[in-house]
């Protein structure tokens, strides 16, 4: 497995990758979408196909993680892209690196927790109002929990 950054070469790929993946190559959080496959990233690559791939925007000194994903659990993909993200972030300059997930995502929950991450604040029924942005979102999600809120977590870089 090798990681490398997004760049022309495989934006397709990315673009393919967040329609299979997340119904569209969009993302909500905080009332603001991002159009992903037009990011910055790194995708993790296992003989040449899409293993794991995050994206990110940087503004005002922060990076926010737009996504995170890994099709393998458990082999250190996750933390080998967020280990690639907070490098970048602190080469810009960022003071904090944060992200949101939603409720139901208790695997993401206890992911960045354990890497580091804490919990900064709790948008109820957020999710509600990102639906009409992006309608693709399902009313339920992991494990049948009903998907109402983004939970933001950060870490603040030294």
């Amino acid at each position: 497995m090798k990681i490398i950054p997004i760049d022309e070469t495989i934006r397709k790929e990315v673009f393919n990758f967040f329609t299979e993946h997340w119904g569209a190559p969009i993302m909500v959080a905080k009332g603001k979408v991002h159009y992903v496959d037009k990011l910055p990233g790194f995708v993790a690559l296992d003989e040449g196909r899409i293993v794991g791939l995050l994206t990110y925007h940087i503004e005002d000194g922060e990076c926010e993680i737009v996504s995170l994903d890994s099709l393998k659990e458990n082999q250190g993909i996750g933390s080998k892209l967020i280990d690639c993200v907070l490098s970048e972030a602190k080469k810009q300059g960022c003071k904090r690196v944060w992200l949101i997930t939603t409720n139901d995502n208790l695997k993401a929950i206890r992911f960045y927790q354990k890497r580091g991450f804490n919990m900064a604040a709790l948008y109820l029924n957020a999710v509600k109002k990102a639906r009409k942005l992006k309608p693709e979102i399902p009313l339920y999600g992991f494990d049948g929990i009903p998907i109402l809120h983004e939970i933001e977590f950060e870490k603040i870089l030294e």
